[in-house]
């Protein structure tokens, strides 16, 4: 391994390890100004300052960890010190990267009803932030169907740590868009198929179908999708009951007009 890479690597180690070590919450509880006291003593501003940062740095590593769960229980904890503590300390730099951050965690999880609670909960000036709007068109161009924009969102993501979350969104995109070519199509072309997932090369198309859907054949410069029609049974519709339920409705409602 490339010793840069053995050394970063190491570094962030002890990185991660150094802050699992310090117990922040029990120390921070000895701090009566931050939440949810929010005491008036000579430190509060620095107090809350500090603690505010402890949890911008903790919710960022967790992004880097790829633990969507210390990224809700961090975000969670950090988020009093942007909704209650305006005009007790200036804004944060990183507070809106981290909202649009768990945006995205939201709609990567599917929580579309949280997603817009926490959206309503932002000031009306929020919306036009590059951050919030990023995951709002997000949101948009997923509701409407329009994965070609999901996917070509990931190239032009507007923080780093937002580079974890639209992996995750894209394939699930790639994932519903699988879905409905197999059930669309009986082949598709490599090119257009290359297209219709976004892959730059024919490379990371094979990939994806070897990882992902082995059951897919390719052959002669085509995606084939057969065989997994073939292996899905067909079901047979009882014709007799639901042409006499249909009736049935016919009659009733005859009797009520």
């Amino acid at each position: 391994m490339d010793p840069k890479l053995v050394e970063v690597t190491q570094l962030f180690d002890r990185f991660k390890a150094a802050f699992k070590a310090s117990n922040f919450d029990v120390l921070l509880t000895k701090f009566p100004s931050l939440p949810p006291l929010f005491q008036q003593t000579p430190n509060a501003v620095e107090e809350l300052k500090l603690a505010r940062e402890i949890y911008e740095q903790a919710v960022i590593l967790s992004v880097k960890m790829e633990d969507q769960d210390a990224f809700e229980r961090d975000f969670c904890q950090l988020k009093p010190y942007y909704m209650d503590t305006c005009g007790i300390i200036p804004p944060s730099s990183e507070e809106y990267p981290i909202m649009g951050a768990n945006l995205l965690r939201l709609l990567v999880q599917n929580r579309i009803a949280e997603f817009h609670t926490e959206l309503e909960l932002l000031p009306a000036k929020a919306l036009d932030n590059a951050y919030i709007k990023h995951g709002v068109e997000l949101e948009q161009s997923f509701m409407e169907g329009a994965y070609n924009r999901v996917l070509s969102a990931r190239q032009t993501a507007p923080h780093e740590t937002y580079i974890y979350f639209m992996d995750l969104l894209v394939k699930t995109v790639r994932d519903e868009i699988a879905g409905c070519s197999e059930k669309g199509y009986d082949y598709l072309s490599i090119n257009d198929a290359k297209q219709m997932f976004k892959f730059s090369s024919d490379k990371e198309l094979e990939q994806y179908i070897a990882e992902e859907h082995p059951e897919w054949d390719v052959k002669d410069g085509r995606v084939l999708f057969q065989k997994v029609k073939e292996s899905q049974p067909c079901k047979e519709i009882p014709a007799a009951p639901v042409i006499n339920q249909t009736l049935g409705y016919a009659r009733e409602l005859e009797r009520i007009v």
